[in-house]
C-alpha cells in the first residue's frame, strides 16, 4: 500500500513550516519535522523530545507503568520497554539499558541481512539439497545395481573357472576309463588266442591218446605250464576323487571382499572433549605426535620452546629452539620426529630424540608452513621478500621434488604474505589457506589448481580470513577463520559443509586432527588447546 506521506492527494508537510515530505518525527511531541525544524524543535528543552525516522514514526510504546511517558529505550535485563521514569527508578538501576531507536535500527539491519541470506543463499540451499534427495536416492540404486552387477560378473567367472575344472576332470576321468578299456580290450583279444590254442590242444590231446602210434606219442610236448598264466594280465589302481570341504571364507576371498558402508552425520553442535592449558600467552600451532600426545608452539618472542603435552594437560617435553625468533609452523613427520620452520633464519629444522640437526637451509625464501605427507615427503609453504612470491615446495629429505607456484594461465596460485599454511588430505590434493587472498586453495599433487574456497556463498569474501587448515580421513578440509571465532569444514571437492562456531573459541588457529578425526585447535588468544568431536 502507498504511503500518505508520498500520495498525491495528500502530501504530509512539516508541521513547523509546512515542507513537504518531512524526513523525521518526534515521537513523544507527534508532529512531524523537516531538517531544519528538527534543531528548532530539540531547542525547546521544557519538555522531552525524541525524534525518529518519518518511517518508524510511533516505534516508541506507552509506558505500562506511567500513563503519560513514551518508553525510549529497552532494559535489556528485563526485555522490556522503558520510560525515563522506569529508568530513574531503583527496579532498573544496575540493568543494562539500551536505545530504542538504535536498538530497532540495528535488528532491522540484522533483519535485512537475515533476509538476504536466507533468499539468496541458504534457502536455495535448501531447495538444492531437497531436490537433491531423489538424485542420491537414484543414486543409491545405481550403485546398488552397479555392486550387484560387479558381483554376478565375479559370480560367473568363477563359476565359468568351476565349471572349466570339473569339466576338465570329467575330460580326465575319460581319458582313464579309456586306457582302462583298451587294457581290457587286450587282455581280451590275448585270452580269446589262448583260448583257442588251449581247445586245440585238447582235441590234439585227445586223438594221440586214442592213437597206438608210438613216433607220435613220443614227440609230445607239454604246455600245461604256457597256460597256467593267464595272458597280458595286468593291475590297475583306480582312480578316486575325494572332495574337499568347502571353505566358505577361502570361497569369500577368492570372489573378493564389500566394504562396509558407513554413514556418518556432522555434529549440530560439536562437543569439547578436552580442554588443555598451556603455558604459552599466546598459542600458534598445534601437531599431533599420537592421539593422546600433542606438540604445541606459540606466538610470543620471548618463548620460542616447543612443548609436548599429553591430553591432560601434563608436560612431558620441551625444545629449546636455536633461534630467538619463534618457529613459524611445526609439523610431525611419519617417524615421530617433530620439524619446525623458522622463516627469518630460512632453515627448517629437524628434532630427533635429543638432536637437532638442520633439514633445509633455503636462499632467499623463507619458510611459513609445513606438512608431512603420506608419502613421507615433507611440503612447505615459503615467500620471498625480495620477489615478493609465493610458492609450495616438496621435499624428500633435504632433495627438492616439485615446486608449486603457478596455474595453467601463467598467474600465481597465491598471494604474497607469511600468513600461509597447508595440509595434505586423502586424495593427495595439497590444500593452502592463502590469508590474504582470503581463501583456501587446493591444487592436484601434480600441482594443478582444482579450485578456491572463499567461504559459503552468503558471506562476503574480505571477512573470510583463513589461518590453521588441516584434513581428516574423509578427505573433508578444515580451516580457521580466526578472526570470526569458528571453523569451516569443506569437502574434497571444495562445497561447503559446516561451520563450527559455538564451542567457546578465540582467535582458532593451528588445527590437527588424530587418527579418530577428532579436531585439536589451538586457540591463540586464551593458549589452550581445545580437542573437538565434530562427527557422531
Amino acid at each position: 500500500m502507498e504511503d500518505p506521506m508520498y500520495s498525491l492527494q495528500d502530501v504530509i508537510r512539516c508541521d513547523l513550516c509546512e515542507t513537504p515530505v518531512p524526513p523525521k518525527h518526534c515521537d513523544i511531541c507527534h508532529i512531524h519535522l523537516c531538517g531544519a525544524c528538527e534543531r528548532e524543535h530539540l531547542s525547546d528543552q521544557s519538555k522531552d523530545h525524541y525524534i525518529v525516522p518519518f518511517k518508524l514514526r510511533g516505534i516508541t510504546p506507552k509506558c505500562t507503568k506511567h500513563s503519560t511517558e513514551v518508553c525510549t529505550l529497552l532494559c535489556a535485563t528485563c526485555k522490556t520497554p522503558v520510560c525515563l521514569i522506569c529508568v530513574a527508578s531503583s527496579e532498573h538501576e544496575q540493568h543494562e539499558k539500551k536505545d530504542i531507536l538504535t536498538l530497532f535500527e540495528t535488528k532491522r539491519e540484522l533483519m535485512q541481512k537475515d533476509l538476504q541470506d536466507l533468499e539468496k543463499s541458504i534457502y536455495p540451499r535448501y531447495q538444492e539439497a531437497a531436490t537433491n534427495i531423489p538424485v542420491q536416492r537414484a543414486d543409491v540404486n545405481k550403485r546398488s545395481q552397479k555392486l550387484t552387477t560387479a558381483l554376478d560378473k565375479q559370480g560367473e567367472a568363477l563359476h565359468t573357472e568351476i565349471d572349466t575344472i570339473i569339466q576338465g576332470m570329467k575330460s580326465e576321468i575319460d581319458d582313464m576309463d579309456a586306457q582302462h578299456k583298451a587294457a581290457i580290450d587286450r587282455q581280451e583279444v590275448a585270452i580269446n588266442h589262448t583260448i583257442t590254442e588251449i581247445t586245440q590242444t585238447i582235441l590234439d590231446l585227445k586223438r594221440l591218446l586214442d592213437t597206438s602210434d608210438v613216433c607220435l606219442v613220443s614227440e609230445y610236448t607239454s604246455r600245461t605250464e604256457e597256460f597256467w598264466n593267464l595272458p597280458a594280465q595286468f593291475q590297475v589302481t583306480l582312480p578316486t576323487f575325494t572332495p574337499k570341504e568347502i571353505n566358505r571364507e577361502q570361497i569369500h576371498q577368492q570372489i573378493g571382499s564389500l566394504s562396509k558402508l558407513v554413514i556418518t552425520f556432522l555434529l549440530d553442535e560439536p562437543q569439547i572433549l578436552t580442554d588443555i592449558q598451556t603455558e604459552f600467552k599466546y598459542l600458534h600451532h598445534v601437531s599431533c605426535l599420537s592421539d593422546s600426545e600433542l606438540w604445541t608452539c606459540g606466538d610470543d618472542y620471548n618463548d620460542n620452546i616447543l612443548r609436548l603435552y599429553n591430553l591432560q594437560g601434563e608436560l612431558q617435553r620441551s625444545v629449546q629452539t636455536k633461534s630467538w625468533n619463534m618457529p613459524r609452523d611445526i609439523a610431525v613427520t611419519r617417524s615421530g620426529d617433530l620439524v619446525y620452520a623458522n622463516d627469518w633464519d630460512r632453515y627448517i629444522k629437524l628434532v630427533h630424540g635429543t638432536q637437532i640437526q638442520t633439514l633445509i637451509t633455503l636462499q632467499g625464501w623463507g619458510p611459513h608452513g609445513l606438512c608431512c605427507t603420506s608419502s613421507g615427503d615433507l611440503l612447505v609453504i615459503m615467500t620471498s621478500y625480495v620477489w615478493k612470491q609465493t610458492k609450495v615446495v616438496r621435499y624428500s629429505g633435504s632433495t627438492e621434488k616439485q615446486s608449486i607456484q603457478w596455474d595453467d594461465q601463467g598467474k600465481p596460485l597465491y598471494t604474497y604474505g607469511y600468513i600461509k599454511y597447508l595440509s595434505e588430505n586423502r586424495n593427495l590434493d595439497i590444500c593452502v589457506s592463502d590469508r590474504d587472498a582470503h581463501a583456501v586453495v587446493v591444487v592436484s599433487a601434480a600441482g594443478k589448481l582444482r579450485f578456491r574456497y572463499t567461504g559459503p556463498p552468503s558471506t562476503p569474501g574480505e571477512s573470510f580470513n583463513p589461518v590453521g587448515i588441516t584434513t581428516d580421513s574423509r578427505a573433508n578440509i578444515l580451516t580457521s577463520d580466526c578472526i570470526n571465532h569458528r571453523i569451516h569444514i569443506i569437502d574434497q571437492d571444495g562445497l561447503f559443509l559446516r561451520i563450527i562456531y559455538n564451542c567457546g573459541l578465540q582467535f582458532p588457529w593451528g588445527l590437527c586432527a588424530d587418527s579418530r578425526d577428532n579436531l585439536f585447535v589451538a586457540d591463540w588468544d586464551t593458549g589452550k588447546v581445545k580437542k573437538l568431536q565434530y562427527y557422531k
